[in-house]
């Protein structure tokens, strides 16, 4: 048994906000666009327990069936919203390791869509050893949750949790109907996951219009300690390749002018040392005007190096979304030493920015020396959803009721979500599961990396910023 921790005063916001003679927090009754909102006193007093409870459960994905599965932390979020009251159901896509949770509350106004809230229960696998604590134990220290899932995406289906049992323990009920699921397989394409249920189980998305998953709402502070909050509009596409080399198999002693190897090597050298055309998508360009703005300078698309210098670690992230990528994984070639195969293989995860698929494939084939092809291992649609709508909105809202110094900006996120299966059905899509996050924390070396963590504070600063935005949404 885990024990319970207690709720904290929120000290990463304290610094700036005092200076503003502003509060980091508003617990007086709120007016927003569509009610008079108050906040729920203990919406946050279990977020960390939650969090912990599903770190501790082992759902390591590792892309060809042989993990534990996501059955036993379906189970967990199960009887967590049983517990509450919340009726659920938890169900079995291909396989009984391969499941997840869905439920649908009933918002006061039944002529509106309905807004999806999704996460994963998968997460990618750990090797203890690489880490400084047991990637499963669930350990707290220095202010941080450690472990494999404290940011993807464990934290959020705890965020999600904790909000739901809170309006079930206050009698709380949103304005649209919200619709939970908690997807497996993600960490793996989803086949097993998202895209299984919207292709058979098409009753679980009816009437829904848009929703919210990861990757976005986290916080990221300029030099000028200035706030950003990144919300997550676009993502780009996934287009895996195998590329594939034929030649002359033979001795390994002898002259060989058609060697497949060879070939394969060059072909790979091409592709990722390849600089691909800067491109700029209206999301881009809406985040570059934000952080312009914030840091009260000039920037532009045409000096990258520049718009980069000012994001820290995250550039690896925004980096990724001003071009479409494409680098070289899996080499695959040979089956004894003396002797020179036939055929050669590679695998290239290749990412495209929306509207951009077909550039990525054409430039990848016109690096490719003669006698090697290219085919698809598996694509996913690249996404864009408008920033300027109510959705959006309140989401803003909810990020200035918590830290009123906080900046929305859209963002683009350079890998692939559950999103992705969603938007084949006319849903808008966006990542925003708020974290407060702090100045020095590597938030992009988190995801897949090891010593994986989340500040305490900035699981406690979600909950109440998610909660003010569903019920407002």
């Amino acid at each position: 048994m885990i024990e319970k921790t207690q709720p904290r005063k929120n000290t990463l916001l304290r610094h700036d906000t005092q200076m503003r003679g502003e509060t980091s927090r508003n617990s007086e009754v709120v007016q927003t666009r569509n009610m008079t909102f108050s906040p729920i006193a203990d919406i946050d007093s279990e977020v960390v327990e939650l969090v912990r409870d599903l770190i501790a459960i082992d759902t390591s994905n590792y892309g060809d069936g042989s993990g534990p599965g996501e059955a036993l932390a379906a189970e967990y979020v199960e009887a967590k919203l049983q517990e509450a009251g919340v009726e659920c159901e938890r169900y079995e896509t291909t396989s009984a390791k391969r499941q997840g949770v869905y439920a649908r509350i009933a918002g006061s106004d039944s002529s509106r869509p309905a807004l999806m809230l999704h996460g994963h229960l998968d997460v990618v696998p750990a090797q203890a050893s690489d880490w400084s604590v047991d990637p499963f134990a669930a350990v707290i220290q220095d202010g941080m949750l450690w472990g494999r899932g404290a940011v993807d995406m464990k934290d959020g289906d705890g965020i999600i949790l904790a909000m739901v049992r809170a309006w079930a323990r206050a009698g709380v009920a949103p304005e649209r109907d919200i619709v939970l699921n908690f997807f497996p397989d993600e960490e793996a394409g989803s086949r097993h996951g998202s895209h299984w249920l919207v292709d058979n189980r098409p009753d679980m998305f009816h009437g829904i219009s848009e929703a919210v998953g990861e990757v976005g709402g986290y916080s990221l502070t300029l030099e000028n300690n200035r706030r950003l909050y990144l919300v997550q509009t676009a993502e780009k596409g996934i287009r895996w390749m195998r590329l594939r080399a034929q030649g002359q198999a033979g001795h390994g002693s002898f002259v060989n002018t058609d060697n497949a190897v060879t070939k394969l090597a060059q072909a790979v050298a091409a592709v990722g040392d390849h600089k691909f055309a800067m491109i700029e998508t209206p999301t881009v360009r809406d985040f570059i005007k934000g952080l312009s703005d914030a840091l009260e300078i000039p920037l532009s698309f045409d000096n990258p190096d520049e718009i980069l210098s000012h994001l820290g670690p995250i550039a690896r992230i925004i980096g990724a979304t001003l071009s479409n990528t494409a680098n070289p994984t899996v080499l695959q070639a040979g089956y004894k030493d003396n002797v020179i195969p036939g055929e050669a293989e590679a695998v290239i995860d290749g990412r495209f920015l929306p509207g951009h698929d077909d550039d990525l494939l054409r430039t990848v084939q016109s690096l490719l020396p003669d006698g090697v092809t290219v085919e698809d291992r598996m694509f996913d649609v690249a996404l864009e959803s408008p920033f300027d709508v109510p959705l959006v909105k309140a989401m803003s809202d909810a990020i200035r009721s918590e830290d009123p110094l906080g900046i929305p900006v859209p963002y683009t996120l350079s890998g692939g979500t559950d999103a992705k299966a969603l938007s084949g059905l006319g849903i808008n899509t966006y990542g925003f599961l708020p974290l407060l996050l702090p100045p020095e924390l590597d938030f992009s070396a988190m995801f897949h990396g090891v010593d994986e963590r989340v500040p305490l504070e900035g699981l406690e600063f979600g909950v109440r910023v998610m909660d003010h935005f569903v019920r407002n949404a």
